[in-house]
């Protein structure tokens, strides 16, 4: 006689990948009765009132959201060559240091197969420069203890082949200690990248991230990326004005350097808000030295008087430029858009018009042409009745467009409200939005009635 039969096993359910969670796009209606009423925040910033405050706060915030979000963690310390693993933070340590003790602001350890990656943290807020002596200090600190890592942070951006601190590195010791750096400005893209594109665990993250991100950005915090010129800046513009900067003159060198670090932040403050990757384009030659690109531009500077640079944007059709005319005082922000869709040149300049419906009507368009010489141009305003104004008289070949806005440039090295860098962001902000999006997406389609005949 047979036995009893063995239970049948339940079928398996198909794995399926965890759904992420990311913050809605519209908030929810507020419970306030009115505006004065204020939400109760988890960090609190109304009452920073000193720098010693605010960087005590600034880096006991954020290394334990680190902690306690792993996504988060793990996206700020992979590239210091951390490991994936379980991650505790820590904050005002007392380390021995010959006879007089420090306390670097923060240390994150994290814990792989038994292993430790230990890394000291070195906190800045409020534009406050970092102190080489200090840097150096928990270098050699890290070095005895068999640490991996020191990590800066501050309002500042590094630049490649610029270190902000210089450290001195002793050849001799067998454990070797990296120095990395993370501005503010990049705490913030990843945290927006996270909960706004990209999603975390679950949804008391997402708040955690949330709240971090409301704190960084308040203006008590301290945290608000880099946000100064320096103090080249006045005097390379006054002697641009009056024609008495000289190439080789290092206050050249010192504006280009703050240009690019600038250009780098708008490409994080970019990319948090659009969930894609901005990159700042070098047109150098592949391993050439970012010192002797750095003499060149300064040397460009001194001699036309412009700042440029190019983003690309992921998805973008062309690459968006920036041009500061200190001449003239005018910032320039353009992009080239091509031109390969097939009929008659005037149905393509058409096309193009009504993709821009909702541009500014003081939008420049110019004609890009195959061969020498410039093709016509016009502003939309003039161009929306008249768009064959900008097709070419002489029969020559479209290639594309060239789309450019100009507005007024702040004077103050600053991002106060008539700041240089506050200029910069609300002319990207202001293109991106009002021509680039309107570009990238398609045109209204129109009955085959309304297409021109040439």
């Amino acid at each position: 006689q047979d036995g009893p039969a063995a239970p049948a096993k339940p079928a398996r359910r198909p794995r399926t990948a965890k759904k992420k969670v990311t913050l809605p796009r519209t908030t929810r209606k507020s419970l306030a009765d009115n505006e004065s009423w204020r939400s109760a925040r988890l960090f609190p910033v109304p009452a920073l009132k000193s720098d010693r405050e605010r960087e005590t706060r600034a880096t006991s915030v954020v290394l334990s959201v680190m902690a306690q979000v792993p996504e988060f963690g793990r996206r700020l310390t992979a590239g210091f060559g951390a490991p994936a693993g379980r991650m505790e933070t820590f904050t005002e340590v007392t380390l021995p240091h010959g006879e007089s003790p420090r306390r670097p602001d923060g240390v994150v350890r994290v814990e792989r197969a038994g292993k430790l990656w230990t890394a000291l943290v070195e906190t800045k807020t409020n534009g406050n420069a970092l102190k080489p002596d200090q840097v150096q200090a928990y270098m050699d600190i890290a070095a005895r203890r068999g640490y991996e890592a020191v990590i800066t942070l501050s309002n500042d951006v590094a630049l490649d082949g610029s270190p902000l601190v210089d450290v001195r590195i002793d050849g001799r010791r067998k454990h070797k200690v990296a120095l990395w750096h993370l501005s503010w400005a990049e705490v913030v893209h990843q945290a927006q990248m996270l909960i706004r594109h990209e999603g975390v665990g679950n949804a008391a993250h997402a708040w955690l991230l949330q709240e971090l991100l409301h704190y960084l950005q308040h203006e008590n915090s301290g945290c608000h990326g880099f946000q100064n010129m320096g103090a080249a800046w006045v005097p390379v513009r006054r002697g641009i004005d009056d024609e008495t900067l000289c190439q080789g003159d290092a206050r050249a060198l010192e504006v280009i350097e703050n240009w690019e670090r600038l250009v780098r932040q708008v490409c994080l403050r970019l990319g948090g808000e659009l969930g894609q990757k901005v990159l700042p384009v070098q047109r150098a030659r592949r391993g050439s030295d970012p010192g002797v690109r750095r003499a060149e531009l300064a040397d460009h500077l001194c001699e036309q008087g412009r700042l440029n640079a190019e983003i690309r944007i992921e998805g973008t059709p062309g690459v968006l430029a920036i041009t500061a005319d200190l001449r003239t005082g005018k910032l320039r922000t353009s992009i080239e858009v091509p031109s390969a869709e097939p009929g008659y040149p005037l149905s393509r300049v058409k096309r193009l018009i009504r993709r821009l419906a909702e541009a500014p009507a003081d939008l420049h368009i110019e004609t890009l042409v195959d061969g020498p010489g410039a093709g016509p141009r016009g502003t939309l305003e003039r161009l929306r009745p008249e768009p064959a104004d900008i097709v070419p008289k002489d029969g020559a070949q479209i290639t594309g467009f060239r789309l450019s806005l100009f507005k007024g440039m702040g004077s103050g090295r600053g991002s106060a409200e008539t700041g240089f860098i506050r200029s910069v962001d609300e002319a990207v902000d202001r293109f991106h939005a009002q021509v680039v999006a309107q570009v990238e997406a398609p045109a209204p389609r129109r009955s085959r009635s309304e297409e021109p005949t040439g």
